[in-house]
């Protein structure tokens, strides 16, 4: 099978991947995304806080910039997973899932994150309906209701002051030991926060919207959203299996530019950010972009001279 042959090849259709290749396009460069389409804010209705698309539905937010690249006959958006990547710097080999080779002179990583299995039974039913994990995403929509936080330790103690801002009704369920030291909890008692370290039986809802929490001492706790951390990892191994440098957390290390420690390689978005928002994504993928666009450039400039 005949191997096409990019500039840049980007693995992820996010907002970082999209945002790139829109840059890219601009830039005259060929550049494809493979993108697998199993985004993670897919369980989302509706996605805030990006100015001209507060409210959007990820799906039509990817279906308008899918169409606007589309002005751009140098990219090329394919629905594939990327598998395996070879090579070096100037020459780097994809091999995806559907059996297609592709080649490139650059790579970007924009292959986000992906959310653990949810063990809380009726956790799931309810995650991007009336459970989420990002306040500035989907705090307005429930300002001054009745909220469980599920959270413990210093993770808590920096999310309790957060959430106040949009309602001052909440409760703290840490799902086993609390974490918390007595500081914290003279804290919480002062600003009249109920905290329950009994572990989650299970969450009660109907067609999505949560009606309470139950814990396994048969505590019972009613509510009209659920916010809670969750558990990520990186949305690919590829990174690391390339020899790129990561974090316990499983972080891509980059540089200002975007760059990893493996040359010719970039990584933008969630999967080299803890900023988890889609505007923040969007905006890393376009300045990523416009760094790999200076180093091709430079390099041809180079080869003439």
């Amino acid at each position: 099978m005949e191997t096409q042959f990019f500039d840049v090849l980007i693995i992820g259709g996010g907002p970082a991947g999209l945002s790139a290749a829109l840059v890219l396009g601009r830039s005259r460069k060929q550049a494809a995304v493979i993108d697998e389409g199993r985004p993670r804010n897919a369980v989302t209705r509706e996605a805030h806080g990006f100015l001209t698309r507060d409210g959007i539905s990820p799906g039509e937010f990817r279906r308008i910039a899918k169409e606007q690249i589309g002005v751009y006959p140098s990219v090329s958006i394919m629905a594939d997973t990327a598998v395996s990547i070879t090579g070096a710097d100037g020459h780097f080999q994809v091999a995806t899932a559907q059996g297609k080779t592709f080649a490139s002179k650059k790579l970007l990583f924009a292959v986000g994150m992906k959310d653990r299995p949810l063990d809380i039974p009726g956790l799931a039913e309810i995650y991007g309906k009336s459970a989420f994990v990002c306040p500035y995403c989907d705090g307005w929509e429930l300002r001054d209701k009745p909220l469980v936080i599920i959270n413990k330790g210093a993770d808590a103690m920096h999310f309790a002051p957060l959430i106040s801002g949009w309602t001052s009704r909440f409760t703290i369920c840490t799902n086993g030991p609390d974490g918390l030291t007595e500081a914290d909890r003279e804290e919480l008692r002062r600003h009249r926060i109920p905290v329950f370290d009994a572990p989650i039986r299970s969450i009660e809802s109907n067609e999505g919207k949560v009606r309470q929490v139950v814990l396994e001492d048969g505590t019972t706790i009613p509510c009209e959203g659920i916010f809670f951390k969750p558990e990520l990892v990186t949305g690919s191994d590829l990174p690391q299996a390339i020899g790129c440098q990561v974090t316990e957390a499983g972080t891509v290390v980059v540089d200002g530019f975007g760059k990893t420690s493996v040359a010719g390689v970039y990584s933008a978005g969630d999967a080299s950010s803890r900023q988890y928002q889609a505007i923040a994504a969007a905006s890393a993928g376009a300045f990523t972009a416009a760094a790999i666009n200076n180093e091709l450039n430079m390099e041809a400039w180079k080869k003439i001279g």
